[in-house]
């Protein structure tokens, strides 16, 4: 089994048990937003994305890549946006679909590893959401080439980004236990204690695979933010664990 599909497993566990990132958003908040509330759309552990960065969704084609759960998807498709999902868990995928078929809309849903060539065309997407998802991927650059390819020009991606602190410490965020990078797949250790934890495989990344990845696709950085754990010590002392970009296809 490859490290991509230990985590499709782990990730359907994580949903069943009750996890977080893969509940999806109730009906009466989807409501708020289609009726115009201010959407609160969640790319990152505690801070929403701004409300600067929306434009017009009506009618537009937006991908949540690396997104399933519910969570992103409605808010997009409660905005007027026509949205396709790509996601590599069962759960996940099957997340949106019953928000889709609870709420009435239509979703396009397509179960797939984002670490491989995406199976869309060129060109297709007016924005591209993308929660912190990429530390579940060795390789990021591709992650970045792919997105820059299905996106129209002058269409935008919003990231949200792990940017490596949360590796370095324990659980509680109280001491440095780990080196950087922290590559399971390459340190026994690391894999060792991802596994006494059953936190899949997982992986750090630097500013330069992250950011600097997106810029050398082409990607023109237009703002960024940083954002904190909503628990842990390092989420007390408002330590940042978190980037969340929003880059431009010129």
């Amino acid at each position: 089994m490859n490290y991509q599909d230990v985590n499709r497993e782990t990730m359907n566990r994580w949903v069943a048990d009750g996890w977080e990132w893969g509940q999806p958003v109730s009906h009466e908040e989807y409501e708020r937003v289609r009726r115009g509330g201010a959407p609160k759309l969640m790319l990152s552990p505690t801070k929403p994305v701004p409300a600067a960065w929306y434009p017009d969704l009506h009618g537009k084609s937006v991908l949540g890549l690396a997104s399933g759960g519910g969570q992103q998807g409605p808010i997009l498709t409660a905005l007027g946006a026509h949205v396709t999902i790509i996601d590599y868990s069962d759960a996940q995928i099957q997340a949106e679909r019953l928000v889709a078929k609870r709420e009435g809309y239509t979703i396009t849903t397509i179960q797939a590893d984002v670490t491989k060539p995406l199976p869309l065309a060129d060109q297709s997407f007016d924005l591209i959401v993308h929660p912190v998802a990429n530390v579940y991927f060795e390789k990021v650059l591709s992650v970045w080439q792919e997105a820059f390819r299905v996106l129209k020009p002058g269409g935008e991606i919003w990231s949200g980004l792990d940017n490596g602190l949360n590796f370095a410490v324990d659980d509680a965020g109280e001491q440095i236990i780990n080196s950087l990078p922290f590559n399971p797949l390459r340190n026994p250790a690391q894999m060792a204690q991802l596994q006494a934890d059953d936190s899949g495989v997982q992986f750090s990344h630097t500013i330069e695979e992250q950011i600097g990845g997106q810029l050398q696709v082409g990607f023109r950085l237009l703002d960024i933010f940083g954002d904190t754990d909503n628990a842990g010590r390092l989420a007390q002392m408002n330590i940042p664990t978190y980037w969340v970009t929003r880059s431009l296809k010129p």
